[in-house]
Parts: C-alpha cells; sequence; structure tokens
C-alpha cells in the first residue's frame, strides 16, 4: 500500500524567518502562500506554517526521557532512508543548526535501532528526523 502525504499546519510567529528556515536550511520547495501562511513540500508530505503567537510548547518544550536523552514534546518530522538522513545531518550541521539531540543511533543493537536527531525551528517547533537501516524495524517490538 501506497503511503498518502499527510497534512501538517504548525503555528510560526515570525513568518518570514521560518520560511528562510525551511525554504533554505532544508531545501523544502514551496508551494502556494499568503502573507499569513505558507506550503511547503516536505518530503512528499505538505508542510503549512501559520503565522500564530508563540505558544506555550515553543516557549518551553517539555521533554520526556528515552535512550538516555530529553526527547522534546510535542514535536514532528519524518522517516528517511539512511543515505537521506545522513546527508540531512551534513547539510544541518553545514547551516550552522543548533541541535537539541544531537545525529546519533539510538537503540544500538535493539529492535528498533534507528538514527535520529532532534531541532527546533527559528519560532521553537520541534523536529525530529529519523531512520532505520531496517524500515521493517520501524513498528517492531
Amino acid at each position: 500500500m501506497a503511503l498518502s502525504p499527510f497534512h501538517l499546519a504548525i503555528p510560526v510567529h515570525d513568518l518570514p524567518q521560518a520560511r528562510r528556515f525551511y525554504g533554505e536550511t532544508f531545501g523544502l520547495s514551496e508551494g502556494r502562500s499568503s502573507d499569513q501562511w505558507v506550503d511547503f513540500d516536505f518530503y512528499g508530505h505538505q508542510l503549512v506554517i501559520h503565522e500564530h503567537p508563540k505558544t506555550a510548547a515553543q516557549e518551553r518544550a517539555h521533554t520526556n526521557p528515552v535512550d538516555g536523552h530529553d526527547v522534546p514534546v510535542p514535536h514532528f518530522g519524518i522517516v528517511l532512508e539512511w543515505g537521506q538522513w545522513e546527508k540531512l545531518a551534513a547539510r544541518l550541521k553545514g547551516f550552522g543548526v543548533k541541535f537539541v539531540i544531537e545525529p546519533y543511533v539510538r537503540f544500538k543493537g535493539q529492535v528498533g535501532e534507528q538514527a535520529t536527531m532532534f531541532l527546533l525551528d527559528p519560532c521553537g517547533n520541534a523536529l525530529e528526523f529519523k531512520a532505520f537501516k531496517d524500515m521493517g524495524q520501524l513498528f517492531a517490538k
């Protein structure tokens, strides 16, 4: 079964800065836009940034412990192929992005082993990018 593209709309309190971040730092293609929102092609999915006053989660994200790290909640992201993940990690480092959790391999040698990294956009929205060498481990217990 082919995956259907998801649609995710997130709040940003500085639309021009967020637009540059998603467009330039990630290299995402821009779709429709207005003075209050911008669509991006987020790896085949529709990500929309909407101008909105800063939210409590953007002020200070809650965290949960996972594999010895404090994972920000809420967060969103995407599962990439391993090579794509490595290229993205290098790109983000090249742009000087500050990571909440530096790129590393989580659950090494265990079921669900995965590469992951966490960062914040300029408005405080937390993002996670991950990859599995074996995509069959995505939902493994």
